[in-house]
């Protein structure tokens, strides 16, 4: 008896083997995407730069449930106030929001399942990352206080919440429709039969929802203190869990119940999350990656998975959508909203329209479409960075949208004061914008960001240009050519940097190139982050000193000089002067590369993607804000060996993989593959097609052929 149980025994380990190996073997790329990745906060000063006061800004991303570029982003929330909401050092949640960025706003209408009596003033649950699980399109978590399992997960526009009670005698559901990321203005909840409530919450824009249960619903009702007003939604009792299928508009309750009934209404919650999976599985296995280690897997696929959460849908299923006049409008096209342009127009954008251009085509009919209701391209933060999307997604060959139209409001942009460039008149004017001479600037000091402006405006003229080109205006594409150089305007060569300049044309005097600021000659960042910004005309950048050895050695002297500046919200994770954890000087690595010395431009990159993605602790943290998904996206692109160093121009620079080979689908076409050969920083050769490729930057078109580039390297 005891030979035959270990001969069981020894069969059924040996089953589990292999069944590990075969699973192993099987591992798919939503396998390997952790949405907790990006959610915890840097405390160490030597992960930060400095040694904090307070929490730095961390990632700030969202752990919870959503499908690419969906309208909801079903998530919970730690903190209101405070980027995307949720926070990994946090032990207790307020609620499960239904939108979500990371950055300071949205968390529309969060609801928490809960218990017995309920305080407006304290009803949040502590909770355990011990009994908490994330994965693309599903978030679990367990309640502590109300002893509830929630789990979540989501389509385009609809919410699937799944609670399962240990006392589900007496089920509630808490609307905090008081409570968002930002001002609430107006807010309403009803009960509307049996089964179904229904309101909205309205802060910049208004979110309906229309939520059916599977639980009766005795009643809604209002509780309320000095400080706060939430609405109970109180449940009959019945066995199994609780399950709320929520439809969302940005148009009206009747649009959300719509949503529902297209998207969700009739489905198991198992069934929803397996679509989503499915979903997301098929944008993942766009890019397939072979060789690398699980940990570079792992961040890789994380941050795939990061860099499609952001633009969000804005349109029903219908095609209705509220415009930028407050009309309610049906264009026949999907309505996003505006991309965070400032920071990921340098790659994710880039990257959107590489893998789903259609979705791209429509971002781009959203900012027509605004533009054309308020007469200039929309922008956002800083900068006229629609430009460079635009005119790169068009010379990449991407078309279904009104170019003309788009070139028109960009082109007013770039001369009409009073739009989206402040200063145009005096930059078009002089070729550069001044600054006031202030004594005793500091971090938070608000002035003109001109040296940002002057640098940011000449790469916006530059890619303007570009479609003034293609569309045969020939005058104004030499005008703005002209202008692209103005960035030169602004480097003082008895320093090195860009510097800013008075009104007179003198210097700014009181001038430390380690000091960082976020609106004071420089945007959120300081002279040595912001001084190598002309991605459009390196040599001419090189050509501002005496050879390109002496620019070598200032880039040298970069990533050599440690950061001693002061502590800044934004500012985080340094090599020298250049900071992974903002977006101002994320291109500077590959200077190298233009005085001959690629190899050094890659042993920084590889530094970057193995120190900065999986920081602290809990291995948890980036190096600062993804910003929508341009810290992802940098890496994505860079652990596949090429990268969009000038997104307005159809090319890719290219460096050494993490990886031994990738396939890369573009859009619904064949895809083309990368093969590394070798190991090494210095790349020996560039093939493709077999073909030796001249330097170091390959077409997109090329690529869009299916063919093969291959990296030597040694």
């Amino acid at each position: 008896m005891k030979n035959v149980m270990t001969k069981t025994l020894i069969a059924s380990f040996g089953l589990l083997f292999f069944a590990a190996a075969a699973s192993h073997a099987k591992k798919q790329p939503t396998d390997y995407v952790n949405p907790l990745l990006g959610t915890a906060t840097l405390w160490d000063k030597e992960d930060i730069g400095y040694t904090p006061t307070h929490r730095t800004w961390g990632a700030e991303v969202f752990p919870g449930a959503s499908l690419p570029n969906a309208m909801v982003q079903l998530t919970p929330v730690t903190k209101f106030h405070s980027g995307s909401g949720y926070q990994y050092e946090d032990t207790s949640i307020q609620g499960f929001a239904h939108t979500s960025k990371g950055h300071w706003n949205l968390c529309n209408i969060p609801l928490l399942p809960a218990t017995g009596t309920i305080d407006p003033k304290d009803f949040s649950s502590p909770f355990s990352h011990k009994n908490e699980s994330a994965h693309p399109g599903y978030y679990q978590v367990y309640l502590d206080r109300y002893a509830v399992n929630a789990e979540l997960t989501s389509t385009l526009r609809c919410a699937f919440h799944k609670y399962t009670f240990q006392n589900p005698k007496d089920e509630k559901l808490i609307a905090d429709l008081a409570t968002s990321n930002e001002r609430v203005k107006s807010k309403g909840i009803q009960q509307e039969g049996d089964n179904v409530f229904s309101g909205f919450q309205q802060t910049g824009e208004t979110m309906y929802f229309y939520a059916v249960s599977n639980h009766k619903i005795k009643g809604i009702e209002t509780l309320a203190s000095p400080e706060k007003e939430i609405s109970v939604v109180d449940f009959a009792d019945a066995p199994g869990a609780l399950e709320l299928q929520i439809g969302f508009s940005f148009v009206s309750v009747d649009n959300a119940k719509e949503n529902l009934r297209k998207e969700m209404l009739g489905k198991r919650f198992s069934q929803v999350r397996k679509e989503a999976t499915q979903t997301w599985a098929a944008l993942l296995s766009k890019i397939a990656v072979s060789g690398g280690t699980e940990r570079q897997r792992g961040i890789f696929y994380s941050c795939l998975y990061r860099s499609f959460l952001w633009p969000a849908l804005r349109s029903d299923a219908n095609g209705d959508f509220v415009d930028r006049s407050g009309k309610v409008v049906n264009k026949g096209f999907r309505y996003y909203t505006d991309p965070s342009l400032w920071d990921d127009y340098r790659n994710k954008l880039v990257l959107l329209g590489m893998l789903t251009p259609s979705v791209s085509v429509d971002v781009i009919k959203s900012l027509i479409d605004k533009g054309e209701n308020t007469g200039f391209m929309p922008t956002f933060f800083h900068g006229d960075h629609a430009a460079p999307y635009i005119a790169g997604t068009y010379l990449r060959g991407i078309r279904g949208y009104d170019v003309k139209s788009a070139y028109n409001l960009l082109l007013r942009n770039a001369t009409v004061e009073g739009g989206p460039r402040p200063y145009i008149t005096e930059y078009a004017t002089k070729g550069w914008i001044s600054e006031p001479d202030l004594a005793n600037p500091v971090v938070a000091t608000k002035a003109k960001a001109a040296v940002t402006k002057t640098l940011e405006y000449a790469y916006d003229d530059y890619a303007v240009a570009q479609l003034a080109k293609e569309l045969n205006d020939t005058d104004n594409y030499a005008m703005l050519m002209k202008r692209t150089s103005n960035y030169k305007n602004m480097f003082d060569p008895s320093t090195g940097f860009m510097r800013g300049r008075l009104e007179n044309g003198d210097w700014v005097k009181n001038f430390d190139p380690q000091y960082p600021y976020y609106e004071y000659m420089y945007r959120e960042a300081n002279a040595w982050e912001a001084s190598y910004f002309a991605p459009h005309d390196v040599e001419g950048l090189v050509g501002l000193f005496p050879s390109k050895a002496d620019f070598e050695k200032k880039l040298d002297e970069m990533f050599a000089t440690p950061y001693t500046g002061p502590e800044a919200d934004n500012l985080s994770g340094f090599i020298g002067q250049y900071c992974q954890g903002n977006q101002p000087d994320h291109s500077v690595p590959f200077l190298y590369y233009f005085v001959g010395k690629q190899e050094k431009s890659q042993a920084i990159l590889d530094q970057i993607m193995d120190r900065f993605y999986d920081m602290g602790k809990d291995k948890l943290a980036y190096a600062g804000m993804d910003d929508a998904g341009e810290m992802s996206s940098w890496y994505v692109f860079n652990a596949i060996g090429i990268y969009p160093f000038s997104p307005a121009d159809p090319n890719y620079i290219v460096s050494v993989p993490l990886f031994d080979k990738i396939d890369v689908r573009i859009g619904d076409k064949a895809s083309f593959t990368i093969l590394k050969k070798n190991s090494g920083d210095k790349i020996s050769e560039i093939m493709y097609d077999n073909r030796k490729i001249d330097g170091y930057f390959i077409p997109h078109q090329e690529l869009a052929r299916g063919k093969k580039l291959v990296i030597a390297v040694q």
